[in-house]
């Protein structure tokens, strides 16, 4: 199990789909008994114990009975694909279970399993140390099924179709850029039916499912995106009545704004384009010893800086609670020499193997006490709006000059305390918010979230 296990006790990537859900997605890319199935092939990339594999051998085999050839020979167009070989006994026999009620007796199938659901943080550095070399999507904190779309995509066949149901962050966040230009080169999108809401598995999981089906050399359809809320709508689903919208595949955010021809959208202007600036505050790689409310007491003065987090903006105003970084930069960016501030050297020492155990630390040791990110004394002084990446709260904040932001909040900056003021008021505006749900993943709950690629 080397991705360790979830809360519930199962392993990281293990989560089996309904076999409602199962027969719709064969349905949509009309692998059906009522076709002759004799001769197509069809992988299952990730097979488990056997939910696809199952209904996929019971439609050749009525396809057989329909087109009358042979069921035995055609399942050698199928491949099964599973690495864990508990797995692949349970699978094996499952597939024998079912081909003997047929009365098949079969001794084997192509055994070369949905992607897996595998956070970044779960799967061990020297693997994605071999995904970064492999894989071209695999960039930033990709989950693992970010690798396991391209080598299933390079993996069809002429005109073959890809159909997936997995997690939708791929379609709107920083990780998926590379897999969104792969696909928008070389695939074509028949559909995606985004399931975010809807009840699509055997347990219940926080994984924002979406149905991806994609094509290759399929070039002339247009990339459909549908939004399905619950269980008995996808299986009525027939792309008649529920509405659809385009996706621009041939940009890198396939949700960007769509014009209507109003006379304002001429005059739309991204933050950027009128010369403000998007930042992320400073990650220190160990908030425990960098950040904390009691400095004042044994820390030189000069340098502590009051910081801001996500827990001092909730609600209608800034409620500091009093925290101050340790700043170990000077005021033209330069790592400061401890020896010139005893307090704070005494104060670091004490955690210095920890400082050392950081991945910033580990690249050059002489500079073990450094932030992961330089401190700008200039930005402290500038009026900034703030925001959480992620927040319930509708309302937008603006420090006139007091703090400096933490990793978990994005500024902007570029104008006189007014200035942010009336930025903090349009970002507050139903206009901005529709915009940030269409090209921005939304959250468990509904909102979306502020960060920079989308702002």
């Amino acid at each position: 199990m080397i991705y360790g296990e979830r809360i519930n006790g199962k392993a990281h990537g293990v989560v089996n789909t309904k076999l409602s859900v199962v027969k719709k997605m064969l349905d949509l890319v009309g692998y059906t008994e009522d076709n002759d199935l004799s001769s197509i092939s069809i992988l299952e990339p990730s097979a488990g114990e056997g939910a696809f594999a199952i209904e996929i051998i019971n439609r050749i085999y009525q396809s057989s009975l329909k087109f009358d050839f042979d069921f035995e020979q055609a399942l050698s167009n199928l491949y099964l694909c599973e690495l864990d070989n508990q797995i692949i006994e349970k699978l094996k026999n499952s597939i024998a279970n079912f081909t003997d009620s047929l009365g098949f007796s079969l001794s084997s199938i192509n055994f070369i399993r949905n992607p897996p659901y595998v956070r970044n943080e779960n799967i061990p550095e020297p693997i994605k140390s071999i995904y970064r070399t492999k894989f071209a999507t695999f960039t930033h904190r990709s989950d693992l099924y970010i690798p396991f779309y391209e080598k299933s995509l390079n993996s069809l066949n002429e005109n073959g179709v890809l159909s997936f149901v997995c997690s939708n962050r791929w379609l709107k966040n920083q990780y998926g850029k590379n897999l969104r230009t792969l696909i928008g080169n070389s695939y074509s999108i028949d559909m995606i039916i985004d399931l975010e809401n809807a009840d699509i598995f055997e347990e219940d999981v926080l994984g924002y499912p979406a149905i991806s089906n994609i094509s290759k050399n399929n070039k002339n359809n247009i990339p459909l995106y549908y939004k399905i809320n619950d269980l008995e709508s996808l299986l009525k689903f027939d792309g008649n009545k529920i509405p659809s919208k385009s996706l621009n595949i041939s940009s890198s955010n396939w949700f960007s704004f769509s014009y209507t021809g109003a006379k304002y959208e001429k005059n739309l202007k991204s933050i950027v384009g009128q010369n403000y600036k998007i930042g992320i505050g400073v990650a220190t790689g160990r908030d425990s010893i960098f950040i904390r409310k009691d400095f004042n007491n044994y820390i030189e003065k000069e340098l502590l800086i009051p910081i801001l987090t996500s827990k001092d903006i909730k609600g209608e105003e800034i409620d500091w609670k009093g925290n101050y970084i340790l700043n170990p930069f000077d005021k033209k960016g330069n790592l400061i020499n401890l020896d010139q501030y005893p307090q704070a050297k005494d104060y670091l020492n004490l955690h210095k193997t920890e400082l050392l155990s950081r991945h910033i630390a580990k690249k050059d040791t002489s500079k073990w006490y450094k932030t992961i990110d330089k401190i700008h004394h200039q930005l402290i002084a500038k009026p900034k709006v703030i925001l959480p990446d992620i927040s319930k709260n509708r309302f937008i904040h603006v420090d006139k000059g007091r703090f400096y932001p933490h990793h978990n909040l994005y500024y902007i900056t570029g104008g006189s305390y007014r200035d942010m003021c009336i930025m903090a008021s349009i970002l507050m505006s139903d206009f901005v918010y529709q915009q940030l749900l269409n090209i921005g993943n939304k959250m468990n709950g509904g909102y979306p979230r502020w960060q920079s690629q989308n702002l």
